[in-house]
């Protein structure tokens, strides 16, 4: 037979039972439940959340704000050239590359930076160039083409743009 079918608990017990409090004095945690006579730990809706420092000042709140992270950043996938000249291909863009597995996210699309050099023509499309990539790549004899990406407007922006088109909507419906 299996040694887990006999398992039991070691001699003196294994298995404890849940403590009940407030089931009355005999219990050893009746009356007040173990939290002890009055003050604030002792009232309903304890302060039990993370952080707390019995009604001193928490640490989180203490240490000063830093830093800002801009929720509009743009960050794109990148590749130096000279990932382009240790691959053999012709044409590059961001979805043979994506294919090739040379990058792994897509993100806002590709940027290519000028670190390292470049002998063999080669026709890049991407959304960003540095200025030093596209000038090796042209020296190469190679084409940089840069595709325009309009970006998306800001929720401030959106809102304008749909107060303008209601305003023009109830102007062409007065007249």
């Amino acid at each position: 037979m299996n040694e887990l079918t006999r398992l039991t608990p070691p001699p003196g017990g294994g298995v404890k039972e849940k403590k009940r409090v407030g089931r009355g004095q005999a219990s050893g945690t009746g009356k007040t439940a173990g939290r002890g006579a009055k003050g604030q730990k002792a009232r309903t809706g304890n302060m039990n959340f993370g952080g707390f420092e019995g009604g001193q000042s928490p640490l989180q709140r203490r240490v000063p704000k830093r830093g800002f992270t801009n929720p509009f950043r743009v960050e794109y996938a990148l590749i130096n050239i000279s990932d382009l000249e240790s691959m053999d291909m012709q044409d590059v863009d961001l979805a043979k590359l994506m294919e090739a597995g040379v990058i792994k996210v897509a993100k806002a699309g590709l940027k290519v930076l000028g670190d390292g050099e470049l002998t063999k023509a080669v026709n890049v499309t991407a959304q960003r160039f540095s200025a030093s990539a596209k000038e090796k790549i042209e020296k190469a004899g190679g084409k940089a083409t840069e595709i325009l990406v309009t970006p998306k407007p800001t929720p401030q922006q959106r809102k304008t743009e749909e107060k303008k088109a209601a305003k023009a909507a109830a102007k062409a419906a007065k007249s």
